[in-house]
């Protein structure tokens, strides 16, 4: 039986569209092959996991150099040498004073976590979102997540959640001009406090730059205007770099592109370049608010995974990786904006680093959600080697999050590719 009849009849796919045609054999840097040998330039690192590329060699060695010492010993039970250095590490490169980490198996997992500890710590029970939001698949991550195509039959959800208005400046919810609004997005953060809770808000959870919304990245001042309201209404701010942490947007930690510090981070995905492990660190006097009972992970911190976390990281730092992703993703929004001079589905290209969002309209002026043609769009790269995704709350926006590590070729073929699937797009649309 091959592996698609395996998947149709004993693996659960009901909850996804489809799973893209290609049966991974394995992969290199910013490039997959299938069983047959074709190759592909991967443009969505397993879904903006596999940061530092694909079969890197430095993280391996330093997985299967654990693996032969020891896989399991549950890290909260044991003292175990990988989990405290990894640690160690991550309090040296978050910002601000964070310094305690709890770790676990994944986003959904951290981000769980650290509302657990936003609770114990403050006392309250109440949270702030912001739509078009995505924080993962559990209840409570679902019922913070602002985008209703990820919650259906799921409900009812946790109460004590009230969403914020989405710093989407290209389709603004409040209707007005970037240049003159005041921020007003921000400010609507005080306004849904005040009006829509009871006055037990412990946090508000945000990620940086939005990922499955869309890739919205939020108005130069849009954080520090939210952190000035949260300390003035005593309300932590969770930052979810599940998807835009470890060099994905230029940055180690997309936060840092806003000037603020979060009082709580949590993290997965690119922590260890394909290995599972996700993590949430706060400073010691919110951390040390958890109690006996309080929270615990079989698995979380796995030896092989915090080894691979330790090797990924010191990549990253000894070969520049969020520099290298800074310059690359600059150079190639540029080359589609200028691109969007002669191509109209093209609404706005916006990002930051490699975590770039083209986001397609029927009609500029409209702003029509061209979702057909975004689909047209992944199919026609897939048939012709390239591996995208589609996201934003009606799959209307290309999402371009490859391996940090591809190379100016591997993104002048990612480019040629998206263009022309773009102009086949325009001409079917014109029949």
């Amino acid at each position: 039986m091959g592996v698609q009849d395996q998947y149709r009849d004993y693996v659960m796919t009901g909850f996804v569209k489809r799973i893209e045609p290609v049966v991974v054999d394995h992969g290199e840097g910013a490039k997959l092959y299938d069983v047959d040998g074709k190759e592909y330039v991967d443009c969505f690192a397993g879904i903006s996991v596999t940061n530092a590329g694909h079969h890197n060699s430095a993280i391996l060695e330093a997985a299967k150099a654990q693996a032969d010492k020891i896989v399991h010993a549950c890290s909260y039970v044991y003292y175990v040498p990988t989990v405290g250095a990894l640690a160690e590490k991550l309090a040296e490169v978050t910002p601000g004073k964070l310094q305690k980490t709890f770790f676990c198996n994944s986003g959904a997992e951290a981000n769980e976590g650290a509302m657990r500890l936003a609770k114990r710590y403050s006392g309250r029970c109440e949270f702030v979102a912001i739509e078009s939001s995505f924080h993962g698949r559990t209840y409570a991550t679902l019922s913070i997540t602002g985008n209703s195509g990820r919650k259906k039959g799921g409900g009812p959800y946790m109460p004590g959640v009230a969403f914020t208005t989405t710093p989407y400046c290209y389709r603004c919810p409040l209707g007005l001009d970037e240049k003159s609004c005041g921020l007003a997005c921000a400010e609507r953060v005080r306004e849904v406090v005040r009006l829509h809770l009871s006055g037990e808000c412990c946090a508000f959870i945000a990620e940086p730059v939005m990922g499955e919304g869309g890739i919205i990245v939020p108005p130069a001042g849009y954080f520090k205007a939210v952190k000035k309201i949260l300390e003035d209404e005593g309300i932590l701010f969770i930052a979810d770099e599940v998807q835009s942490g470890f060099g994905r947007t230029g940055k180690l930690f997309a936060i840092e592109h806003f000037g603020v510090v979060p009082d709580i981070i949590t993290m997965a995905k690119g922590i260890a370049d394909g290995w599972p492990l996700g993590a949430f660190i706060a400073s010691a006097e919110i951390a040390d608010s958890f109690q006996v009972g309080d929270h615990l992970s079989t698995f979380g911190g796995n030896p092989v995974s915090c080894a691979a976390s330790l090797a990924n990281i010191d990549f990253m730092q000894k070969t520049d990786l969020p520099g290298q992703a800074a310059a690359k993703g600059e150079k190639l929004m540029a080359r589609f904006r200028e691109h969007a001079d002669r191509e109209s589905l093209i609404g706005e290209v916006r990002g930051k680093g490699l975590m770039i969002g083209i986001e397609l309209v029927k009609d500029r002026e409209t702003k029509t959600y061209a979702t057909a043609e975004a689909g047209f769009v992944r199919n026609y790269c897939l048939e012709h080697g390239v591996l995208i995704g589609v996201g934003g709350n009606f799959g209307s926006v290309l999402r371009l999050q490859p391996p940090l590590v591809i190379d100016d070729s591997e993104l002048d073929t990612v480019f040629a590719t998206v263009a022309e699937a773009l102009e086949a797009a325009h001409r079917l649309a014109a029949v």
